[in-house]
């Protein structure tokens, strides 16, 4: 229990100058443009990424790249504002960052973009435990999930919305259920059962994570600030996130409708749950393909889209990410954090999963 409670790393000293940290910007920059030169001369094939990245810029008006990474960045930010309020709240007295942290939600959003298996999350909270004195990382996790909780039940919208709008979704979706109802009750009781024994043989060290948690979600006994800092901010980013498709929609030609953005929406929710490829590439081009062919749609527009679309927000959410990571936490502290932190990640994501 004690050795739980001290899940921390050193804390990163932030340098004042502005001007020097906009210098440091340049020389990050400049150290990625030889990154990259060197990779090409090792034989690594990024020039072939690039391209079809060109091509997707150069596809659609650059007005609604530009108007739909615009969009991106007011989602991120939104977020990112709603987990300041979330970390204020659980820990009052640590006088929380604000560009730190928004800066952490941003490189979590990259590496959800290049990273399987939802690493970057991961590799966000491990940040936040190094940036947010007398933070855990059960508290962290407590607070991602509060985080989560309108997400979730926006989901959850799209989805009952996409059942009840297209016939026979549910007798598709939800087969088994209506096939074999008594396996499926039978399943759910034995599971439960499973979840309770376990409960019950580890409460002792459950209970000591779960003061934890709780302390992560100390904004929920306030729910005016609850309303206010985190449902306004998400709610606002939820629509942020529709406004990008909606925009990358209409730049290929596509016609943009509520059922068009919900079905669009609704598949990259679903390709990211079941995909462990970074960002769910692949999955979304096939999950959104068949979206849009069911409208109607011609194959190779529904592919330029994905594609496109996919190419051009990732490029951007990196380019952000390394921009804010050098102005808030300097060249040298910034690279360390972030690579120790996807070290701690790496380690920490077995030990999730087999929870």
């Amino acid at each position: 229990m004690q050795g739980e409670a001290v899940e921390r790393v050193d804390p990163v000293v932030v340098e004042p100058s502005t001007a020097r940290r906009l210098v440091r910007v340049a020389i990050w920059l400049g150290a990625c443009a030889a990154a990259l030169l060197l990779l090409r001369l090792l034989g690594v094939d990024l020039e072939s990424w690039f391209r079809s990245l060109w091509d997707a810029l150069t596809a659609v008006d650059p007005w609604d790249v530009a108007l739909g990474l615009l969009f991106q960045t007011l989602e991120t930010f939104l977020s990112g504002i709603a987990w300041l309020a979330i970390l204020r709240a659980a820990y009052p007295r640590a006088d929380v960052p604000a560009l730190p942290v928004l800066t952490t939600y941003a490189v979590g959003v990259a590496g959800n973009d290049v990273l399987p298996a939802s690493l970057g999350t991961l590799v966000m909270l491990v940040m936040l435990l190094a940036i947010v004195p007398g933070s855990t990382f059960p508290g962290l996790v407590g607070g991602q999930v509060v985080h989560k909780l309108f997400f979730v039940a926006a989901g959850a919208f799209v989805y009952l919305y996409l059942f009840l709008s297209v016939r026979g979704s549910f007798s598709l979706e939800l087969g088994l259920i209506a096939e074999h109802p008594l396996f499926v009750i039978l399943v759910g009781v034995l599971v439960a059962g499973g979840l309770a024994v376990l409960g019950k043989l580890f409460w002792h060290r459950l209970r000591g994570l779960w003061e934890r948690a709780k302390q992560g979600g100390a904004i929920l006994s306030d729910g005016r600030a609850y309303l206010l800092k985190v449902l306004l901010p998400e709610v606002g980013a939820w629509l942020s996130k529709l406004a990008v498709i909606g925009v990358f929609l209409a730049a290929y030609g596509i016609p943009v409708t509520f059922h068009t953005i919900m079905s669009i929406a609704g598949g990259n929710s679903l390709a990211n749950l079941v995909s462990v490829t970074p960002g769910g590439a692949g999955v979304d081009q096939a999950v959104n393909s068949a979206s849009l062919t069911h409208e109607d749609v011609e194959r190779a527009t529904a592919l330029a889209y994905s594609a496109g679309q996919q190419l051009i927000t990732t490029a951007w959410s990196v380019t952000l990410a390394i921009v804010l990571v050098a102005i808030a936490f300097g060249w040298a502290g910034g690279k360390r954090l972030v690579a120790d932190s996807y070290v701690e990640a790496k380690a920490r994501a077995p030990k999730r999963r087999s929870r």
